[in-house]
């Protein structure tokens, strides 16, 4: 089971999630937005070794620290292909969807979330039960679809064909705000509900 770390930065609040294993010393960070060092900090603190920045989408909430931080810690930065029009800073992996990292023997899965962005993604640990979804859905709405490289189409398909696939006891972790279970989401969540059930 991963261990989460949660930091929340800047006016939007975006959350930076730093995932780990107890058992190593292994670690993702995901979504670094704003000041670096309190990221850095958290990385000491636990004893942990970064092994790349996971970016879900462009937008600077999310990525504004991803450059920084990468040439800090001589590590990689992740991002779909789908942003890279939009995206200023550097990328070392390109992402196309259905890629396995690793984090200390777990896979994390990469998948293609378009609709907030062109290039929107979530990284998926099926054996921890959780999945950090960026903008693309938080606990009770979705992520806006009017910015660059967004689509209301391409969301509605991420909805139905990855995140609806979901179980109830899988955890979200998104971009803004607090965890929740697809259960609660399921239950609370109107504007997803109403993009996945047939009309």
């Amino acid at each position: 089971m991963i261990k989460i770390e949660r930091i929340i930065g800047g006016d939007l609040e975006a959350n930076c999630w730093v995932i780990h294993h107890g058992s190593g010393t292994g670690a993702y960070v995901i979504d670094p937005g704003y000041n670096y060092k309190r990221y850095l900090a958290v990385l000491r603190e636990n004893g942990l070794d970064a092994m790349g920045v996971l970016l879900t989408h462009f937008h600077s909430d999310h990525s504004g620290a991803a450059d920084v931080l990468s040439k800090e810690l001589d590590i990689p930065v992740y991002m779909h292909r789908g942003d890279l029009p939009y995206y200023k800073g550097r990328v070392d992996t390109v992402l196309d969807g259905g890629e396995v990292l690793d984090l200390d023997g777990e896979p994390v899965h990469v998948l293609h979330t378009s609709g907030h962005s062109a290039g929107g993604t979530c990284f998926y640990l099926p054996e921890s039960k959780t999945s950090f979804t960026g903008d693309t859905i938080f606990n009770v709405d979705l992520g806006y679809t009017h910015f660059e490289g967004g689509s209301a189409e391409d969301m509605k398909s991420s909805l139905k064909n990855v995140v609806d696939k979901w179980a109830n006891d899988v955890t979200i972790y998104p971009g803004h705000g607090d965890p929740a279970t697809m259960k609660y989401v399921r239950e609370v969540n109107q504007e997803f509900l109403d993009a996945v059930t047939p009309r």
